[in-house]
């Protein structure tokens, strides 16, 4: 089994708002994002540091373990809560996942600690899967200040999926859009019609 975290931790500084709770299509990102991120009935947990603000979501909702520690912090904390051994970890603000390629990522799971897609060489290591044995990993290196998300894949078996991959289900890859600003915004209203 699998349990999908989606990571609402951000401070959206340069959007200016929070950026899950912004609408597109009339209903808000988040929304979105759990829409194609629910897999076969798979749990879903939310990482958020305000679980008011997203309570009407009604998931189950885990504030950061570690305070100030990033993405690193949150993805601690996705993989300490998720009920299973695996998690799908993707942030809050990526409304157009293609559930068939994070189905595609689930699957490739077994035998792996992370399963991370790269574009241009670069993971996206909140589109990713993630086994509960990154956390020992993950937990030193926050005890050390080293918060960079990617620096910890050299301590685990890592599973990359290059671009090509990716574009053989996801061809634009659209799924690794995200909204940072209200340009982001517009384009992907534009995108959705």
């Amino acid at each position: 089994m699998l349990t999908t975290a989606i990571l609402a931790g951000g401070r959206s500084r340069r959007m200016g708002s929070d950026k899950a709770l912004l609408v597109l299509k009339g209903k808000p990102v988040l929304r979105h994002v759990i829409e194609r991120a629910a897999l076969h009935g798979a749990a879903i947990i939310l990482i958020a540091n305000e679980p008011e603000k997203y309570a009407s979501f009604g998931l189950p909702i885990f504030p950061d373990v570690k305070l100030g520690a990033g993405s690193l912090g949150g993805l601690y904390t996705a993989l300490a809560h998720s009920p299973t051994d695996y998690a799908l970890c993707v942030a809050c603000d990526m409304p157009l996942l293609n559930t068939n390629l994070l189905i595609y990522l689930a699957g490739l799971r077994e035998g792996y600690d992370a399963v991370v897609p790269r574009i241009e060489g670069r993971p996206e290591p909140f589109h990713a899967v993630y086994r509960k044995t990154c956390l020992e990993s993950i937990r030193s290196r926050l005890e050390r200040g080293q918060l960079r998300v990617s620096d910890f894949y050299q301590d685990v078996s890592t599973r990359y999926i290059e671009e090509a991959d990716l574009r053989q289900i996801d061809p634009e890859l659209h799924s690794f859009l995200n909204i940072n600003t209200p340009d982001d915004l517009a384009r992907l209203q534009a995108l959705l019609g």
